[in-house]
């Protein structure tokens, strides 16, 4: 029997009840805590999270509630609620929280304002809590249906990542561990980024090979920053980096894609945003990497294309044309 046997989950949106699902299917006891009322009621009653992923049907021993105290005896948390949202829910979770609880950050982003990264918005709100990533190619539906997937669980001590990894892989939804926290939280924030920016290339037309070119260079943007944060560079060789970055980069099914190619399509962003229950944590993560880029002095201009088309500064079309005309330089610049 695993170590961690019951399992909590903070967020009950479509990746926070994917997640909850495989660990049902992993043997866990699971609680999921939910904003909604009528979430919670959606999956006590039907087994089905109508609202965030209708259609597939959930194992009977998830607990859906509202109340975030009654997440209290879990043996481990899974921390999924969106990161401009996760400092106000840790907060409300902190009383609840007994000391040393290992907290499996979920969510892609990077606070904005503070420029912080999820493990540090965990330690600043529960200090007690042991920090751990879960970062990887991986959509929500996917996951909830049992199809093949693989992530990465990073956490500073092998021994607890063995244990999580046991307590919530099956044979479908592999995790592989990593010592490298800050590479995951960097691969995963990033690549949203990215994949607006694919997203528009895709909705302007301009073709497959720009789409690759975007994928590349995109990958050693993310690259450089992660290592000037002190990352270890093959970890965004991995499943958390370039392995997501392939997944988010070329389907429509990422919010983040679908997003720019609405924007390529010369839609606006705030009807594209206000069609939407989903989080398309890119949007807001994108000035916020390119702060902490110029902080970090990294060079990123497809991020920084990406922040200036969304907030209005400049059109598509003439981010295009700032990219395409930057000087000729060697490929590891």
């Amino acid at each position: 029997m695993s170590e961690y046997q019951s399992i909590g989950v903070i967020g009950g949106g479509a990746w926070g009840t994917a997640l909850a699902e495989t660990a049902a299917k992993a043997g866990r006891d699971v609680t999921l805590w939910c904003v909604e009322p009528e979430v919670a009621r959606s999956i006590n009653s039907t087994h089905e999270n109508s609202v965030f992923l209708p259609g597939v049907t959930l194992s009977e021993t998830i607990r859906a509630t509202n109340e975030i105290g009654d997440l209290a005896d879990c043996d481990a948390i899974l921390a999924v609620a969106p990161a401009q949202h996760m400092r106000p829910v840790l907060k409300s979770f902190a009383p609840h929280c007994r000391e040393a609880t290992p907290v499996l950050l979920c969510s892609k982003g990077i606070e904005r304002g503070t420029l912080k990264l999820m493990t540090d918005v965990l330690d600043e709100e529960i200090p007690s809590a042991i920090p751990a990533v879960l970062s990887g190619p991986s959509f929500a539906i996917d996951v909830a249906k049992g199809l093949p997937t693989a992530v990465t669980l990073a956490t500073r001590h092998k021994s607890l990542g063995s244990a999580l990894m046991n307590a919530i892989g099956t044979p479908r939804f592999r995790p592989y561990w990593s010592g490298d926290l800050i590479g995951a939280e960097i691969g995963g924030s990033v690549k949203n980024v990215l994949a607006i920016a694919c997203g528009i290339s895709e909705g302007k037309g301009l073709g497959k090979s720009a789409h690759a070119a975007l994928i590349a260079r995109g990958f050693a943007e993310m690259t450089r920053l992660a290592v000037a944060m002190g990352a270890e560079r093959e970890t965004l060789s991995g499943l958390c980096g370039l392995g997501d970055l392939v997944l988010t980069c070329s389907s429509t099914q990422s919010r983040n894609m679908s997003c720019g190619v609405a924007l390529g399509e010369g839609r606006a962003l705030a009807d594209i945003m206000g069609e939407r229950k989903a989080v398309t944590e890119g949007v807001a993560t994108a000035p916020a990497v390119v702060e902490l880029s110029h902080r970090a002095g990294v060079r990123m201009p497809i991020c920084e294309a990406i922040a200036a088309i969304l907030s209005g500064d400049v059109s598509v079309d003439d981010a295009m044309e700032m990219l395409l005309n930057r000087p000729f330089t060697t490929e590891g610049d």
